[in-house]
């Protein structure tokens, strides 16, 4: 009864009712089994049944028979599986690799039942913080939140869905509030047959609902037979926030925070201002919130680094800015929960703090690490790593966890770029597009056809896959300098430098690729001597693609940070820059 009322979603009162009936049937049970006996004639009292007469032993003779068989049969099959099946290596990865597909899960985002004015972010809290506790369980794939949040709102079958983030299993759920009252539903749905695994409804307040997620998330890990110690139970437990109004506030500043990185660069920053009131908000409430801590940072790395396009700012105020940065940094990784968590955070801050050495331990342990590690700002310096099938491996580790996020698809693009493997990289974009179309995936599309010399085909991508017109000038320079076209280079590069609304992030690799040596290093040294250029020409080696984008010698900074890291250089060339002669 109780597995089928689970598969069927009954209530939770169904299975208790027949297991009280079953509890007041047993003593019944036993007394008629003690009174009464069955004989050819019949169910008799036993104290009117002639011994002489009693089936007892004979039944008892054909049951022992019965018993003896099916055990036989049982240690037949096992011997059989042993030896015969366990034996063929087909027949092994035939059993083992549904295990492993079975242990992954999508939580998909709770429906707002009610209309209030936070309802609907805080059924996106709840459906965040239930993630968050699977996602510490390294025996469970779980789809991050931006490919499981890519289903808000859409009516698309489950089947589907668990397909496309390539899972076997799916959380759905709602959430109702009445003033201080909440009903939260969960049910664990197996994808390929619709069948309900486990589900539950809770009826608690508001306060209350921070334990209905852990309980939640214990009881989704229980049903797909993970097995939960006291360790991975405390760390679950301890991931998340617990108080309401910063549950509500970091879902809101969260909204803004993915909002403004849609924005242009000129546009951005105060995209990213708006969303840090939520965060401070959060903070103050909160002041061990990982995720707010790393994200309020993000707004003070752009202001750095965008300072240029502002007027009125001083060097005080971009030192300001960048001590702001690192204390935001550093709280996250001091407050970090998980290994992914921590390696995210901790690189971030090595990586902005001038901490290089201690940034490439790091590194190593993102590399080797089993778990869905996302990197962010630190990503440019994979590509000066010796390990770049590694590096192909963390991303495709990223895209298997989050399939919906143009951010994978794109560096894994460049991975494989960087490695020379064309082919692949083509096909990765490809795959990419028609999955989600999105402008950078575009601009990768289109620098591993320049790599593979199908010029014609990478005016065509860009054209048809990049829709910002200052990307798309960057591509068409690009096509332009790998054809050995100086002059039309040149001359759009010019256009280029005019016109662009950012701070020469790139130029010394524009200036490499059509073979301007002096400039590139004049514009190297000038970004070396800045707070945070080292990032800035950190990137431009990453982007350029054309090994050393300027000489090392004239960056003493950012060269001895290199050296620290023991980091290669110069970077690969998987592009062949006719103009580019050293």
């Amino acid at each position: 009864a109780d597995v089928a009322f689970d598969n069927f979603g009954a209530p939770d009162w169904v299975p208790k009712s027949v297991l009280f009936v079953l509890i007041l049937g047993f003593p019944l049970a036993v007394f008629f089994a003690w009174a009464f006996e069955l004989t050819p004639e019949g169910v008799k009292r036993e104290k009117d049944v002639d011994r002489s007469q009693s089936i007892t032993n004979t039944t008892g003779r054909k049951l022992d028979r019965l018993i003896i068989v099916v055990l036989v049969t049982a240690v037949g099959f096992l011997l059989v599986d042993k030896f015969v099946l366990q034996g063929s290596p087909e027949a092994t990865v035939a059993e083992e690799a549904p295990a492993e597909v079975d242990k992954s899960v999508a939580v998909l985002p709770f429906v707002a039942m009610s209309s209030g004015p936070d309802d609907e972010y805080f059924a996106d809290g709840i459906t965040e913080e239930i993630l968050n506790s699977l996602a510490q369980l390294p025996d469970l794939l779980v789809t991050a939140r931006t490919s499981a949040f890519a289903f808000k709102g859409m009516d698309v079958p489950i089947p589907e869905i668990a397909a496309q983030l390539g899972v076997a299993n799916v959380v759905e759920g709602s959430v109702r509030r009445s003033g201080d009252r909440l009903r939260i539903t969960a049910q664990l749905i197996r994808a390929e047959d619709g069948f309900h695994l486990w589900s539950e409804t809770y009826d608690r307040s508001a306060a209350d609902s921070f334990g209905v997620q852990d309980e939640i998330a214990e009881k989704v890990a229980g049903a797909l037979n993970i097995v939960l110690d006291d360790e991975r139970l405390e760390r679950m437990r301890s991931v998340g926030l617990r108080n309401p109004e910063a549950f509500v506030a970091f879902q809101k500043g969260l909204h803004l925070f993915d909002a403004a990185h849609a924005m242009p660069i000129d546009e951005m920053s105060q995209g990213l201002l708006e969303a840090n009131e939520w965060f401070e908000k959060v903070i103050a409430l909160e002041p061990g919130a990982t995720q707010a801590h790393a994200n309020h940072a993000d707004y003070y790395i752009h202001f750095v680094l965008d300072r240029i396009n502002r007027e009125g700012v001083t060097e005080q105020d971009v030192l300001q800015a960048l001590d702001s940065a690192k204390a935001g940094l550093r709280r996250a990784a001091d407050t970090a929960v998980g290994e992914s968590q921590y390696l995210n955070a901790a690189t971030e801050y090595a990586l902005v703090a001038g901490e290089w050495a201690r940034m490439a331990e790091l590194i190593d342990e993102a590399l080797e690490s089993n778990e869905c590690v996302r990197p962010s700002w630190w990503a440019a310096p994979l590509a000066m790593t010796e390990s770049l099938d590694k590096v192909v491996n963390l991303w495709r580790k990223f895209n298997e966890c989050d399939p919906l996020d143009f951010y994978s698809f794109s560096n894994l693009t460049g991975a494989l770029l960087l490695g020379d493997r064309f082919d692949e990289a083509i096909d990765t974009a490809t795959r990419g597009i028609e999955t989600l179309p999105h402008r950078q995936i575009g601009d990768q599309l289109v620098g591993a056809l320049i790599a593979a010399e199908r010029y014609e085909d990478a005016a065509n991508a860009n054209q048809r896959h990049v829709d910002d017109r200052y990307a798309r000038l960057l591509n068409e320079f690009s096509i332009l300098a790998a054809r050995g076209d100086e002059d039309g280079a040149r001359i759009l590069h010019d256009r280029i430098i005019s016109e662009t609304p950012g701070d020469g992030l790139l130029y010394p690799g524009f200036a490499a690729v059509i073979g301007d040596r002096e400039k590139a290093n004049a514009i190297a040294a000038q970004l070396d001597s800045r707070p945070l250029g080292f990032m800035v020409l950190s990137d431009a080696a990453n982007a350029c693609r054309c090994g050393a984008p300027f000489d090392i010698e004239v960056t003493p900074n950012f060269a001895r940070l290199v050296k620290e890291a023991d980091l290669a250089w110069p970077p690969p060339r998987p592009v062949e820059w006719p103009l580019k002669t050293w």
